[in-house]
């Protein structure tokens, strides 16, 4: 009979647990970190990459800003509000353009442009696709009578601001005023270009 001294059968368990966990370590699987990727996983890979450059190209390619070279400019007379106008502008072109900001007006040989009213800046920028028509709002005159400067207006010169409001895209549109002239004073201001008429009088 063989007797084992208590620090034998100790070495001997001890032996034992780290074959088992070598077992056990080699039954478990993969981690992900250490995983092959397969073809489905490789190819979703390359498909998010292409979607998210083509997002960035177009990001940077912004849509260009319409023009006076391809606009048509149309005024149309409004019961309300009182003293004012609508301007329809519409896309002529074969490409759609952005209507930014507000458009410069100049009242007969007016030396500054109209004013904009702040307040009616949209939360987007107008796109117009061909045949598409953008709207600004015009108040003529105030409407108690107390603007300074009154007299009638005969004619108006359109043009079309570039993305920042530094200067003018394009030439210079003369739109044809309701009944051939309109009264006008001081307190004249134009909207920022709506998508919807209903928006573009709404002050």
């Amino acid at each position: 009979m063989n007797v084992r001294s208590p620090r034998a059968a100790v070495r001997l368990a001890a032996t034992g647990v780290a074959v088992a966990a070598l077992g056990l370590t080699a039954l478990q699987p993969a981690s992900a970190a250490t995983a092959k990727p397969t073809a489905k996983t490789t190819a979703k890979t390359a498909a998010t990459a292409k979607t998210t450059a083509k997002a960035k190209a177009a990001a940077k390619a912004k849509t260009p800003a319409c023009s006076g070279n391809s606009m048509k400019v149309t005024v149309r007379k409004v019961s309300r509000p009182v003293n004012h106008l609508l301007l329809v502008a519409t896309n002529t072109s074969k490409k759609t353009c952005a209507a930014y900001q507000a458009p410069y007006l100049r009242f007969d040989q007016a030396q500054s442009a109209t004013q904009f009213y702040a307040k009616s800046r949209p939360h987007a920028v107008v796109l117009l696709k061909p045949g598409k028509s953008a709207y600004a709002g015009i108040k003529t005159s105030a409407g108690n009578g107390k603007g300074k400067h009154a007299h009638y207006t005969r004619k108006l010169g359109v043009m079309f601001s570039n993305a920042k409001q530094t200067g003018n895209v394009g030439k210079a549109l003369n739109a044809k005023l309701p009944g051939g002239k309109v009264w006008t004073d001081d307190s004249a201001f134009v909207t920022y270009w709506q998508g919807k008429s209903a928006d573009a009088l709404k002050w």
